[in-house]
């Protein structure tokens, strides 16, 4: 079995470096994969309350026979239950469907400013953690400008950010506002669903390794410094994307990669998406 390293967040608490998606698996097929996740080794499982399939990552967890101190359960308060009271109603409502008492990570999944309720989901949020319900909090896809809003409003600071990061979309001003305030960086669609596994950095660094692009593009990651949270519904791939402790990129292969930036988005930008 491997042994996935630790992110120590800024609240002590330790997360998976590399953990598991759900995003665009239906649910009746989440139990399985979520199952093949676990069986492979990995402890962290990353979903959300827009994905629907919170129920099916649920029956997998209760199936596994993992003790519930060895997973690290993450789910996101969707945009249309921000807001204070709906806050608190979504996540009891995320709780129930997967099972749990309590979640080992809650982030408000983006910051839709023109409904400029975030900060009120925040205050949320921070009762949640006050009370015991989660054991970390965080947010999804916001930009420098909401993160320091958020910063100047609380006295609890997000202990993780997850953006949309890989090698065609490297966002380095946004991961060096996190350094700077101790929010530890987690990249969603960290492979661009694909598009980047044919560049030719990647696919000439892969062959030298005998590593698979895929494989080459989550070591840069881990390397990093990043958490990262691949998703695949096949058995090999979901092993393959594990594989990822036994090579490491040299700092010319790492430098290569970082060449290969475009601003290449897979999702929509965070300052226009509400």
């Amino acid at each position: 079995m491997t042994t996935i390293p630790t992110v120590k967040l800024n609240n002590g608490v330790e997360i998976p470096q590399l953990g598991f998606g759900v995003f665009q698996v239906p649910d009746g097929e989440t139990a399985t994969s979520v199952s093949a996740a676990l069986e492979a080794g990995y402890r962290s499982i990353d979903t959300a309350a827009i994905y629907g399939n919170e129920t099916g990552v649920g029956r997998a967890l209760a199936a596994s026979g993992i003790a519930r101190a060895e997973l690290f359960v993450t789910t996101k308060l969707w945009n249309a239950d921000q807001g204070y009271d709906a806050t608190l109603r979504a996540f009891d409502a995320s709780l129930a469907k997967l099972g749990l008492d309590h979640l080992d990570l809650y982030l408000i999944h983006w910051p839709t400013p023109a409904r400029d309720l975030y900060l009120d989901s925040w205050k949320a949020i921070e009762k949640l953690v006050a009370d015991g319900r989660i054991r970390a909090a965080g947010v999804s896809n916001f930009q420098p400008a909401h993160l320091q809003r958020l910063l100047d409003s609380s006295e609890l600071a997000p202990a993780v950010s997850q953006i949309e990061l890989h090698p065609g979309l490297q966002q380095s001003e946004l991961r060096a506002f996190h350094t700077d305030h101790g929010i530890a960086t987690e990249a969603w669609s960290p492979l661009a669903q694909g598009s980047v596994l044919k560049d030719e950095a990647i696919t000439t660094i892969a062959d030298r390794h005998g590593k698979s692009p895929a494989q080459v593009v989550l070591r840069w990651h881990l390397q990093l410094g990043n958490i990262v949270i691949p998703k695949s519904v096949t058995p090999v791939r979901i092993r393959e994307n594990l594989d990822v402790f036994d090579f490491t990129l040299t700092g010319d292969e790492m430098t290569a990669i970082a060449a290969t930036d475009r601003d290449l988005r897979t999702g929509p930008h965070p300052d226009q998406f509400n």
